[in-house]
């Protein structure tokens, strides 16, 4: 977050005011934490040999103190590791090429167990049972606990030391109330919109599912107890955080606390406040499907373009649900099907055309509610929930293929750039507990993502489809007409009201956010099929388009699984790994390795649907649609079983790049075909295994980063290219010398990287901003004319054309989710979402390759080579006319034309302190680089 300061706020008054807090500082705080130490605990036992590494930008501390953060604003400096992992993480896209295995400690922390004692910086002890020792190197709390209490209650005494600003912008947003806490700015309402959209509850709702873990006993009895716990160590933080004047400072600038007086408060954390947090991770990370009104937009266009028959097969093309060609996790012909798409679907809900209209959820705007846009920035990007997310990637290799015989895995979460980042570095040591890895700010009572005695466990997001559209019919109670403004529907043939979900807003301005004063009413109306998205008709009869998710009002279920991953009783080998990943009810691939063993299993609460019915489109809301089982008292219903899951232990190796799990298992959403970013995953670690190679630690990190620095349309797409302009001469001299620039590009690797470290340009950079011109230039020649604008308009709703670096160069768009995410700048991860499968598959067609699941109609020149070769031909040399500042027209952060810095990853602030961009890399955030070489 920039503050937006008024000079007598801060200007005039920064210096004296940094002094006074220095002086107060040094008065008041408290040293270090008091307690008799505990008696010091044997170290734990560590089967990694020391080649356990991990990295997470741009470092651990995440507290500055308002001095701290007026000295950043005035001369840059920052306090102790804010920024120290952020250069080794960036110096990987120079380095990589010419890594060795002594190297890897230049770009990766050592992740072993324990602390060296010639590495301590500091010791504390919160409370006489446990001990939370930070290493010199990077600030990480390694937190050990002679009781399981003492262990969570450190915990969260350090959780709180690094991350409390981020914990209390998060609870917030898990309730749709960040306004109020953090100000009015234009993002932070369009943030507490869609997580009050996506995840509405009332206070009572979230207890509730606090208690139904309670019920359940065993496990999750413990669970809480830990929970508990956890919250007691960052309530002990925050009390003593107040009374020292060491808490974050942007307390002061969002006016909570007086930078003068110290009066105000920083509210206690409690158990509701963790399922909230819960809930934002698994809204964030955790769900698929839901796009089934797109998608049947998609379906009537088509229709409307070619006829039902002609349509409805230009439609299964595009949506690519189970397309054979796409690239799979599990690669031995393995199948799992699941949500298939039916031969003759049941139950589907087409809207009318024209009718859908999106639900009202702002009432009673005051002041600056009624505006659209501030000066001020929000402390989260307002589309972090609403656009396509591109999440983590892992790749294993078997000890069958590997330098020594024991597996490698490098592997994370890609869940952006943050400053502080929403994840945390822990190493949790205690009863039951046994673990160092990453957590979310918040929830770190666990390690989410990491590595235990003898093994290492890391996810990327699957998006399978656990959520679906339902078309409820509207009624009225008092007889009046049907319309859709309706606020009564249909149950079981019974007219009932929704259920009204309210949250008030209202803010003020701030030394933080100058937004003037303003509030709001944000409604959800709630029915026993889910959350009400849209209105429209269907066959002329009003509805209400509901969205039902299988893990709503289940956010916190998953605490089993996590707890058991940090059990060294409980997770031992493959199999017990799978088993704790099966009680994760949110959608992710996990990925697990030993010393003997690397293993997946896919998680997710997928629900049994009715016979016949298609998951990809609207569904009539009528019992004989329903879930099996399905009680909405709940939210539960039947599930898939665990053996339904797609699985597997020591394939020859694994790639996960949020792609398809396996056969048959059916892509939630657009845009799972024959060009995908796990291909170029998957291309690099089969290259290492031909004939016989052997992967190693460095080879497997090598194979990531070279894949991270890829233009995956140059690399897949490209070629295709140009073979169609090359099956003639080129004649045309700008077309002929942007032609053999690309050439020379695709010759180089296809990378994006600079010319040398910190050059600040890329090398082939015409060629690359070519390219960068041409897609959106390609994809409107090569599809428009066969899909017409209408069909052309609604396909862009349901998948992006391009999703660059830059988030720029985003051609033609239906507006929306969609269209938000491919315009996002300086996120780093890049080339999820795009149409490259549709322009790979239809120019192969044209040139006469065989084409398994092949576009159901010709599009670019009509399927004509030379009539495709003018169109191509065409686009290039206007793409090439294209100058810097056409294609990279600038930000509040780059100059107009530079191409480097459009690209750059920015870690974006969420509270006072920034940090330096960094040349772009499409990498996980967090990663791991592990290869044990002994068990228990």
């Amino acid at each position: 977050m920039r503050p937006r300061t008024r000079p007598h706020r801060l200007r005039s008054a920064a210096v004296a005011l940094a002094s006074a807090l220095f002086v107060t500082a040094a008065l008041t705080a408290p040293a270090t934490a008091g307690a008799t130490p505990s008696p010091t605990a044997a170290a734990a036992p560590d089967y990694c040999g020391g080649r356990c590494t991990d990295i997470l930008p741009p470092g651990e501390n995440g507290n500055a103190t308002l001095a701290e953060i007026l000295l950043n604003r005035m001369f840059g400096s920052r306090p102790a590791h804010t920024d120290d992992q952020l250069g080794p993480y960036a110096a990987l896209a120079s380095g990589y090429p010419g890594l060795t295995e002594a190297g890897l400690r230049s770009f990766f922390n050592d992740a072993s167990f324990g602390v060296p004692a010639d590495q301590v910086a500091s010791t504390a002890s919160p409370r006489p049972d446990v001990t939370i020792v930070r290493d010199k190197a990077t600030g990480v709390p390694h937190i050990t606990g002679t009781t399981r209490y003492g262990t969570e209650f450190g915990a969260g005494y350090a959780a709180a030391q690094d991350r409390l600003w981020v914990m209390d912008l998060f609870r917030h947003v898990g309730r749709g109330e960040l306004s109020g806490f953090a100000g009015g700015a234009a993002a932070n309402r369009q943030l507490e919109q869609s997580f009050w959209q996506a995840a509405p509850y009332t206070e009572a709702e979230l207890q509730q599912q606090i208690d139904a873990l309670a019920a359940r006993g065993g496990r999750a009895t413990q669970a809480l107890a830990d929970a508990n716990a956890y919250l007691d160590g960052i309530n002990r933080y925050v009390t003593e955080a107040y009374n020292g004047r060491t808490f974050p400072g942007e307390y002061d600038l969002t006016g909570h606390i007086d930078p003068i007086t110290n009066a105000g408060s920083i509210a206690p954390f409690k158990l509701t406040d963790l399922v909230a947090l819960a809930s934002v991770v698994g809204a964030l990370f955790g769900s698929g499907g839901g796009g089934e009104l797109a998608s049947a937009q998609v379906r009537s266009a088509a229709e409307a373009r070619y006829g039902k028959d002609a349509g409805d097969a230009v439609w299964r093309s595009l949506r690519e649900a189970d397309d054979p060609e796409a690239v799979r996790t599990l690669h031995d012909g393995q199948s799992f099907p699941y949500a298939t798409v039916p031969d003759d679907p049941r139950g589907q809900a087409l809207p009318d055309p024209g009718s859908v209209v999106p639900e009202r959820m702002i009432y009673d705007a005051t002041g600056s509610a009624n505006t659209a846009t501030t000066k001020a920035n929000g402390v989260l990007p307002g589309n972090l929930l609403t656009a396509k997310h591109g999440m983590s990637n892992a790749l294993l290799v078997s000890g069958a293929h590997t330098d020594d015989g024991h597996p490698v895995a490098v592997f994370g979460p890609q869940t952006g750039y943050f400053a502080p980042q929403l994840l945390m570095l822990e190493e949790l040591q205690g009863p039951g507990i046994s673990a160092r890895g990453a957590a979310f700010a918040g929830l770190s009572f666990y390690v989410q993502l990491g590595r235990g005695q003898d093994y290492a466990w890391s996810a990327t997001s699957a998006g399978q489809d656990i959520t679906d559209t339902y078309a409820v019919p509207l009624c009225t109670t008092d007889g009046s007409p049907v319309t859709t403004a309706a606020n009564s529907y249909l149950w079981h043939g019974s007219c009932v009201p929704f259920d009204r979900l309210e949250r008030k807003d209202a803010w003020s301005p701030t030394t933080a956010d100058s937004t003037p004063a303003g509030s709001y009413t944000l409604v959800m109306y709630r029915s026993d099929y889910g959350l009400v998205t849209a209105r429209g008709t269907v066959g002329g009869a009003p509805v209400a388009f509901t969205s039902l998710r299988s893990t709503y009002r289940h956010e916190a279920d998953s605490i089993i699984g996590f707890q058991e991953l940090n059990d060294p009783g409980a997770v031992h080998d493959a199999p017990s790994f799978q088993q704790a990943a099966q009680d994760i009810n949110y959608t992710f691939n996990w990925f697990y390795a030993d010393s003997r063993d690397i293993a997946y299993y896919n998680s997710g609460s997928n629900p049994v649907r009715a016979p016949g019915v298609d998951p990809g489109l609207p569904v009539l809301a009528q019992p004989v649609y329903e879930w099996a089982d399905f009680d909405p008292a709940t939210n539960t219903a039947r599930y898939t079983p665990p053996a339904e899951h797609p699985q597997s232990v020591n394939q020859d190796y694994y790639v996960s790049w949020n792609n398809k799990q396996a056969d048959g298992y059916t892509a939630a959403g657009f845009g799972n075909g024959s060009v995908h970013r796990a291909n170029l995953l998957d291309d690099r670690v089969r290259a290492l295994l031909q004939g016989g190679g052997k992967a190693s630690r460095v080879s497997l990190t090598q194979a990531m980063e070279s894949a991270a620095l890829a233009d995956l349309r140059a690399e897949d797409v490209l070629p295709d290219l140009i073979r169609v302009l090359r099956s003639a001469p080129v004649t045309d001299p700008a077309a002929a010398t942007a032609l053999q620039q690309l050439e020379v590009w695709l010759a180089d690797g296809a990378q994006r990287k600079e010319t040398s470290p910190g050059s600040h340009g890329y090398a082939d950079a015409t060629a690359i901003r070519v390219l960068d011109a041409w897609w959106p230039l390609l994809a409107d020649g090569v599809m428009r004319p066969g899909l017409g604008d209408q069909l052309f308009t609604a396909l862009t709703g349901a998948l992006q054309i391009n999703e660059s670096p830059s988030g720029g160069q985003t051609g033609a768009s239906a507006g929306g989710p969609v269209s938000a995410n491919e315009s996002i700048p300086h996120k780093g991860s890049a080339f999820q979402y795009g149409w490259w499968s549709y322009l790979d598959k239809d120019l192969r067609s044209v040139l006469g390759d065989p084409v398994a699941g092949p576009l159901a109609r010709p599009f670019c020149g009509g399927g004509d080579l030379t009539a495709c070769r003018n169109v191509l031909l065409t686009t290039l040399s206007q793409a090439a006319a294209r100058t810097p500042a056409q294609v990279y027209p600038g930000d509040a952060d780059c100059a107009v034309g530079d191409q480097w810095c459009a690209d750059t990853v920015i870690q974006r602030p969420l509270g006072g302190v920034t940090d330096d961009r960094t040349t772009w890399q499409n990498r996980p955030t967090y990663q791991q680089v592990v290869q044990f070489s002994a068990h228990r």
